[in-house]
């Protein structure tokens, strides 16, 4: 039988270390190729590139940039007929991030977005992120025997894992919900030489989460690798409740 196909992409850039990590251990299993920006795209969150012409470059056989955003970088793998991907993937990996998207992130994450631009159009997909870059070895080793498992299942719906590693080489698994997570957030304004306004978004480093149970950012401080499943839909049953009792007897 065929090997796997495996799309990879990121939001660090083709270049990063955890990318290529992961693209060496990936390739003992299955056949993969690498579409990813072309430079870090961090936050980058599901922009598209509508209003401007994008490159594609290949720079061996494949790897592949785009100097776009990491959703781009996936569309334009799915979408350009035979020219990257012989086939449709059976898995779009985003990864390995350097550093974890918790809680809140997944809103903003450009790893998490170039996952979900695969899971959008049908094909299962995962997120995937490590604190620390003393682990990308032993995540890329996991990753790799969890995608096998997950391969393993005759289920052909799509789905979207966003899967974070804390420290370390060896960890328990949870299977967890978002948490929350906060950064210090401001704006700052500034001056350049010339005397024009600039401003700075985001306060300086650091974060603070929740501990609830049963959480992505419970399971990183318990030292755990949490999985968590993601909708791809956005709709609320509790607020299309609350808005079918508003607009009783509303003409």
């Amino acid at each position: 039988m065929d090997r796997p196909l495996i799309l990879i992409s990121n939001d660090d850039g083709f270049r990063a270390a955890g990318l290529l990590r992961l693209r060496e251990s990936l390739s003992k299993i299955a056949d993969v190729i690498v579409c990813a920006p072309e430079s870090e795209q961090s936050a980058a969150s599901h922009a598209l590139s509508l209003h401007r012409p994008l490159r594609l470059k290949q720079h061996e056989a494949g790897l592949f940039s785009v100097d776009g955003t990491p959703a781009d970088s996936v569309y334009v793998a799915l979408f350009s007929g035979t020219r990257i991907l012989p086939r449709v993937p059976d898995l779009v990996v985003s990864g390995l991030n350097h550093g974890v998207n918790l809680g809140d992130d997944v809103f903003y994450s450009g790893t998490v977005a170039a996952a979900r631009e695969g899971a959008l159009r049908g094909v299962r997909a995962m997120a995937l992120s490590v604190d620390a870059t003393d682990s990308l070895s032993a995540a890329a080793d996991w990753t790799t025997r969890f995608v096998l498992r997950l391969l393993a299942r005759s289920s052909e719906e799509p789905f979207l894992y966003n899967i974070n590693f804390p420290p370390g080489v060896a960890w328990p698994v949870a299977f967890t919900q978002l948490g929350r997570r906060s950064y210090h957030d401001e704006v700052e304004f500034r001056r350049d030489p010339r005397g024009r306004e600039y401003l700075w978004l985001g306060g300086p480093p650091g974060t603070r989460h929740d501990r609830i149970e049963g959480t992505d950012t419970a399971a990183f401080d318990a030292g755990a690798v949490g999985i968590t499943p993601l909708s791809l839909s956005l709709w609320s049953v509790r607020e299309a409740e609350r808005m079918q009792q508003m607009l009783e007897g509303f003409a």
